[in-house]
């Protein structure tokens, strides 16, 4: 009798099961275009990790060719390319560059968002809320090749910036700063700043118009001001968005943001620009060295991967919230 219960009720699962599926056909039709992209995008080209382990790769050689199959495997039990990357003279100075740029916009530009969200929560001009909303996150929907020309010539010896600042008084005749290392994380800083911020708030202002508004009531009754119910209600109400998005960005702790390094990128301000992501290009597209490029990428996806791990880890065990 149990026997047959359990049967009954296994079939009735499938049954619904099936039912339910049918019923959302449109929406899982949808959800497998997205698995199909990534397996495609994602996953396949993951069989290109062995080029990191040939001696020599043309990129005019078939992946699933007799003949890349048949391609020597480097040195060292095919860490030659490894071993190389980490005696390169220019080792020490692309991880600093690379780390200093990603901790600086980790320190600055990932708290800033959540301060301009709680800022703008406050606002209760609903028109004057949805303009600035909708100033701050425009510069998103420029791509960085367009942001890139801006910046070139705002910082031109003769560019806007400069203008203002003798204008004002401040300096005497115009430089160019993008010419200068020394001025060129400040730059990328900022810039990245001034295209994300926007974008980056409507997350945390989302996660915030899903907090219980009689919370906010009962703090009032309560006697709490706003800066108290910020810090007693909506930070621990969004920390959960705030940790997994913290967990993303140490995650990419070794990812400058390619397209806004080679846009400002130039020979002069190269000491403080030369990146990981830079380097790889370089290595690859101008020295078509692509086994020596692809073992260096194969490194920073590890470190990566690595980072994440640990961020996830620290997270759970501090607030139990966590990725995975």
């Amino acid at each position: 009798m149990k026997e047959k219960h359990i049967h009954q009720t296994h079939t009735k699962i499938k049954k619904s099961f099936w039912v339910r599926l049918r019923e959302e056909k449109y929406l899982q039709a949808m959800a497998l275009c997205g698995v199909v992209w990534m397996l495609i995008f994602n996953y396949i080209p993951m069989y290109g990790i062995l080029i990191a382990f040939k001696k020599n790769f043309m990129i005019t050689t078939p992946l699933f060719s007799k003949k890349f199959f048949e391609t020597a495997w480097a040195e060292s039990f095919g860490l030659q390319h490894f071993i190389n990357f980490f005696h390169d003279e220019e080792f020490l100075n692309i991880m600093a560059n690379t780390l200093s740029i990603s901790v600086l916009k980790l320190l600055i530009n990932f708290p800033l968002p959540i301060v301009f969200a709680l800022m703008l929560n406050e606002v209760r001009n609903a028109w004057f809320k949805k303009f600035v909303q909708t100033i701050s996150y425009m510069p998103h929907f420029l791509s960085w090749v367009v942001l890139g020309g801006i910046l070139t010539t705002w910082m031109g010896e003769s560019g806007l910036f400069n203008e203002i600042l003798i204008k004002i008084g401040i300096m005497k005749e115009g430089i160019a700063y993008l010419a200068y290392p020394k001025y060129f994380w400040p730059i990328v800083i900022f810039s990245d700043l001034w295209k994300e911020l926007g974008w980056n708030a409507i997350i945390y202002l989302a996660a915030i118009s899903a907090i219980d508004q009689e919370m906010y009531e009962a703090a009032k009754i309560d006697g709490a001001g706003h800066m108290r119910q910020i810090w007693s209600i909506t930070l621990p109400s969004i920390a959960p968005t705030i940790t997994i998005l913290f967990i993303l960005q140490v995650g990419s702790l070794l990812n400058s943001n390619f397209d806004q390094m080679l846009v400002l990128w130039n020979p002069l301000n190269a000491p403080r620009s030369n990146v990981i992501d830079i380097y790889v290009y370089s290595t690859a597209m101008r020295s078509m060295r692509y086994a020596y490029a692809s073992a260096i990428g194969l490194f920073k996806s590890v470190i990566a991967f690595i980072l994440l791990f640990g961020a996830n880890q620290v997270t759970k065990k501090l607030n139990d919230t966590s990725l995975f």
